[in-house]
């Protein structure tokens, strides 16, 4: 289907069917609740290999109702969109199929993400399909926004490196960081993050209360950061006790002296029309940082700084829920800008408060 002229409204525009594979995951179930309120998308399939047969709503209690069931990912129905939300490996093994099935082939997964063959064979176990990475596009709009419209393979980023980029694109844009400079990142993301299949160190007994660095160095994640900004990042991952979120705190030392109106003209000149983004540095109030439990359940990115004059430092702040502007969220909003629908479709949900544990 041919992307949406600037004319047309969203009311003018058929519903688009899709197909949400991986339906079964946490992942799948925000895609899910989000194409249900989505203006321009209908739902025509959800797939769940374990649960094939079984309403959406015995596996996602948010979704009772829909009268949608899971069925079996080998018989897929000819969409519009389909949405892969899979672990990683299963997409590229069956993008072929995928793209038989869909015009448009939007990925949630990391198979996609990176350009080379070289940079998979170096952070992940290699790529099947090397020949679709040229073509794929990364999801995030407010980098690649021009690059989004008609695109027929879209790769939604990563969680821990979409809370990095935001809050670091800013200062490279600006020219305050050139790409020689030390940048730390430590992210803190929720258990969320690891998916839905149990494991010992995901247990409530084990899970309550950490604040556990499980990627010391070498996330995986590290890779998309250094492609999208082209520069070299020290990362390190805990994970903490919450279920949504991810907070990234980034340290760099620019190079030449800076100061707050600099950083202040750095990122409004990149956020301050983005639908998604909120620029929260300092202000009064509780909340005077991006933290994730103001964003949980939103499309919303919270991205701030700090200046430390007395070593030449800036802090960095910036914090999403993973599982939406980290992943289905992103994707929804990806998928908008490539047809040509209003962004901010069916992401308009602007968040609670109070709110317990995100």
């Amino acid at each position: 289907m041919a992307a949406a002229t600037e004319e047309q409204t969203a009311e003018s525009v058929s519903a688009l069917s899709t197909t949400v594979i991986g339906a079964s995951g946490y992942t799948g179930g925000e895609l899910l609740r989000l194409l249900s309120g989505h203006p321009n998308f209908e739902v025509a399939q959800a797939t769940s290999r374990e649960y094939a047969n079984k309403t959406v709503g015995s596996v996602h209690p948010n979704l009772r109702g829909t009268g949608l069931r899971f069925s079996e990912p080998d018989d897929l129905d000819s969409v519009d969109v389909l949405f892969a939300a899979t672990p990683h490996g299963v997409s590229m093994e069956h993008v072929d199929e995928f793209k038989e099935s869909a015009d448009t082939v939007v990925d949630l997964s990391a198979d996609f993400r990176l350009e080379t063959e070289a940079e998979y064979d170096e952070w992940y176990d290699g790529h099947v399909c090397p020949e679709y990475l040229d073509e794929a596009v990364y999801a995030l709009p407010e980098i690649f926004r021009e690059e989004l419209p008609g695109a027929e393979l879209i790769a939604a980023g990563g969680c821990n490196a979409t809370a990095t980029i935001l809050g670091l694109y800013p200062l490279f844009d600006a020219g305050i960081l050139s790409g020689s400079e030390q940048i730390v990142v430590d992210v803190k993301v929720g258990s969320s993050e690891g998916g839905a299949s149990p494991s010992k160190a995901s247990s409530h007994v084990e899970r309550s209360g950490i604040v556990r660095p499980y990627a010391p160095t070498g996330h995986r994640h590290e890779a998309e950061i250094e492609a999208i900004l082209d520069t070299s990042v020290s990362f390190t991952a805990h994970a903490v006790d919450m279920v949504r979120g991810a907070s990234a705190t980034s340290h760099v030392f620019p190079d030449s002296p800076v100061s707050k109106g600099d950083l202040w003209k750095a990122y409004r000149s990149c956020y301050e029309e983005e639908p998604f983004v909120r620029l929260v540095a300092g202000g009064s109030g509780v909340y005077r940082y991006p933290e994730p439990k103001a964003v949980a359940g939103t499309n919303n990115a919270e991205v701030g700084f700090e200046l430390d004059p007395s070593n030449k430092r800036v802090v960095v702040f910036s914090a999403i829920d993973n599982l939406m502007k980290g992943s289905a969220g992103q994707a929804v909003h990806a998928a908008n800008v490539a047809l040509g629908f209003e962004e901010t479709a069916g992401l308009e949900f602007q968040g609670l408060h109070p709110v317990g544990s995100p």
